[in-house]
C-alpha cells in the first residue's frame, strides 16, 4: 500500500494511478474545500485522515458528524484514519457513522494505544486490518509521562509483532518533502 499526501499535489506532482490518495483533515480549511478535493480525485482511492484531539497547528473548523454526510457521496473514500485512538471506545462514534466498507484505520501516537492494540483492534469488524504509526507523537508522548526514551523502540517492537501475528498492516511515515518555497495551504500561517 503506497499513501501519497494532498500537500504533493501543491507542486505539480503527478501521482500514479495506482497510489491511495491521503487527505489530511488538518490541512484542509472548509468542507467546500473537502468536496472539492474529492470530486478532483474521483478516480483514485482516498484515505482520510482525521487529526482527533490535535495539539499543533493546523485545526480543523467541523465536525465528522458534517464530514461523515459528505463521504457518503464519494465512493472514492475507502479508508479513514482517526488520530490519537487509545482506547477501543474511542472508535465508537466512527464505528456507527461510517459505512461498513470503508476501512476504519486507528492512528497509534501514545503507549497507551501500543498497551491496548488488541482491544482497540478488537473493535474494527472489516475484515482489513491497518493501523497507522506515528513515530514521532509516540516518541513525544513517552517523554511527556515520563517514559524512559529507550521505551521508544520496546513499544514500536510490540506493536511491529503484534500486527505481524495477527495479519495487520501497519502504516509508517517514509520520507518527507520539503520545500524552500512557502505556500499558505490552510491559513495557519499569515
Amino acid at each position: 500500500m503506497l499513501i501519497i499526501s494532498q500537500n504533493l499535489t501543491n507542486y505539480d506532482i503527478s501521482l500514479p494511478n495506482d497510489v491511495i490518495f491521503r487527505i489530511n483533515l488538518a490541512w484542509v480549511n472548509s468542507l467546500d474545500e473537502l468536496k472539492k478535493l474529492l470530486k478532483k480525485h474521483e478516480t483514485q482511492t482516498v484515505f482520510l485522515d482525521l487529526p482527533r484531539n490535535r495539539t499543533k497547528p493546523p485545526h480543523n473548523k467541523y465536525s465528522f458528524r458534517e464530514i461523515s454526510e459528505i463521504i457518503k457521496k464519494f465512493s472514492n473514500v475507502r479508508y479513514f484514519a482517526i488520530s490519537n485512538i487509545d482506547q477501543p471506545d474511542d472508535l465508537n462514534e466512527y464505528i456507527e457513522l461510517l459505512s461498513d466498507d470503508i476501512v476504519i484505520v486507528p492512528k497509534i501516537e501514545s503507549h497507551i494505544a501500543v498497551k491496548n492494540i488488541d482491544k482497540i483492534m478488537s473493535k474494527i469488524k472489516n475484515p482489513q486490518k491497518i493501523i497507522m504509526l506515528d513515530h514521532d507523537d509516540l516518541y513525544t508522548n513517552l517523554l511527556k509521562h515520563n517514559e524512559s526514551p529507550e521505551k521508544f523502540s520496546y513499544y514500536i517492537n510490540n506493536l511491529s509483532k503484534f500486527c505481524k501475528e495477527n495479519n495487520i498492516e501497519m502504516l509508517r511515515t517514509i520520507g518527507i518533502i520539503f520545500a524552500s518555497e512557502t505556500r499558505d495551504v490552510t491559513g495557519y500561517t499569515k
